[in-house]
């Protein structure tokens, strides 16, 4: 399926899992306890939030308040800005508070076993949160994106890109991927190269430092100082004088920004994918600077979540609307899957930036704004 329609199809999409006109923002960085509670309904969720390396999480943290408190849910907000071992502590304390549902955004989904074993004992659901619990069979269920598809989307969107903007091949790439205590890095990464492996294979795509395994691309704790000092050394080492590769797999807006950062001003830009509709990135890809990202409503996801994990609390059979059932492609541990209520992914270029954002007031003013 080519770009267009795919575009198409996630747009189509787009509209109908749309759940506001507007995206929520801001959220302070202090952990928030009883948004919201209504000790009568006697509903008690513990929410585990990674760090705050991107703006898609502070955006969760204001749209978890606000859901919490219309579902009238007593809820234990907390972001885990120091660590894994703060997430740990963080999720051990909800435990002790007696939350009915644990909805969990893990920082590194594989090291929470004796945390969860402890909550499964305690009969308390659990619910993976964008990025799934591993090591663990201790998980009711996973609500995200659809991170293989992203993968895909981006890995689509660069030989679009490719093709559009550098004319006929063979083109020269890097690709780089996420976090490796990030579960989503590996979906997203492998997505992306369904897409593109063919076409290295075939010639199309020549990776120009070589490094084309996960563990090369890796980019740890999603840093975009990590992913700068590696374009820096790729430049050194592969690309000389004032050469650049045609194009560069980034899995997200903030690596984006970084390896563009990189190249500067003084190298032909490269085509640059990237994801999660950043402010700044939503300017740069109305502009044509950073070719692609992806849309994945946080409010849709959000409120998806927050619904679930009060059904759980109710003991009612979990319903979500407007999502993808899916039964097999997650696992937390080798045969173990994990029933997944997944959402669907958008990609956005300069074409259709203002189709796809124009129920969200503001992305929808950051590209009238770049246009102007």
């Amino acid at each position: 399926m080519n770009f267009r329609k795919l575009a198409a199809l996630g747009a189509a999409v787009a509209v109908a899992l749309s759940v506001s006109a507007c995206g929520a923002r801001g959220g302070d960085d202090a952990a928030d306890a009883g948004n919201g509670a209504s000790e009568d309904q006697g509903i008690k969720i513990g929410i585990a939030m990674p760090q705050k390396t991107s703006q898609n999480w502070v955006e969760a943290e204001t749209i978890f308040k606000e859901q919490c408190a219309e579902l009238k849910a007593e809820c234990d907000i907390q972001f885990a800005n120091g660590g894994v071992s703060e997430q740990q502590n963080q999720i051990g304390s909800m435990i002790a508070k007696g939350v009915q549902v644990l909805v969990i955004g893990a920082i590194d989904g594989s090291q929470l076993g004796s945390q969860l074993d402890q909550a499964a004992a305690a009969g308390i659901k659990i619910v993976a949160y964008d990025r799934l619990l591993t090591n663990t069979k201790n998980i009711d269920y996973y609500i995200a994106y659809d991170n293989f598809h992203v993968g895909e989307l981006q890995g689509q969107a660069l030989l679009d890109g490719l093709k559009e903007q550098k004319g006929d091949g063979p083109y020269q790439v890097e690709v780089f991927a996420g976090s490796p205590d990030d579960a989503n890095s590996l979906k997203f990464f492998n997505g992306a190269m369904s897409v593109l492996t063919p076409k290295i294979d075939d010639g199309t795509l020549v990776v120009g430092s070589g490094q084309k395994e996960f563990s090369q691309a890796a980019t740890q704790g999603w840093d975009p100082k990590n992913a700068q000092n590696r374009m820096d050394s790729l430049l050194a080492s592969t690309y000389t004088g004032t050469a650049a590769p045609d194009g560069i797999l980034s899995p997200n807006d903030t690596l984006a920004r970084a390896v563009l950062t990189s190249v500067g001003e003084q190298r032909p830009r490269p085509v640059v994918t990237g994801q999660d509709s950043e402010d700044e990135s939503v300017t740069l890809v109305a502009q044509g600077v950073q070719y692609s990202t992806i849309y994945k409503d946080t409010r849709a996801l959000v409120v998806a979540a927050s619904k679930l994990a009060s059904q759980l609390a109710k003991g009612e059979e979990p319903s979500v609307d407007g999502v993808t059932v899916d039964q097999e492609q997650y696992e937390s541990v080798e045969g173990n899957p994990v029933k997944s209520f997944l959402l669907s992914p958008v990609i956005v270029t300069k074409d259709n930036a203002a189709e796809v954002y124009k129920n969200d007031e503001t992305r929808s003013k950051l590209v009238a704004d770049a246009t102007k």
